[in-house]
């Protein structure tokens, strides 16, 4: 089984979001909790089946900056998380 902690990146494998990053917010047996910070926030997160997502087993700086520091995380911090490794990702891409 796929170990999905709150904070780590996801990227979405299925629907009319795929290939889609996200934060994971919360996690069940069957579905995850994402936020991008800016369409999906953490008000009102995107519910989706874990079966549909890549989970990119890394925990953006910017997000563990606000966990580990006990500090609410905020859309902001997700929002940072997600162009940075976008840009990282698209970066590599072109390499």
């Amino acid at each position: 089984m796929v170990v999905m902690e709150t904070g780590m990146l996801a990227r979405s494998r299925a629907g009319h979001d795929h290939n889609k990053l996200y934060i994971i917010i919360r996690s069940d047996n069957e579905y995850v909790w994402l936020a991008d910070g800016v369409y999906k926030t953490l008000e009102k997160p995107k519910k989706k089946k874990k079966k549909h997502m890549q989970v990119i087993h890394r925990i953006p700086e910017p997000i563990q900056n606000a966990l580990g520091s006990g500090d609410a995380l905020l859309n902001e911090h997700i929002k940072k998380a997600i162009e940075s490794e976008s840009r990282d990702w698209q970066e590599d891409k072109h390499v």
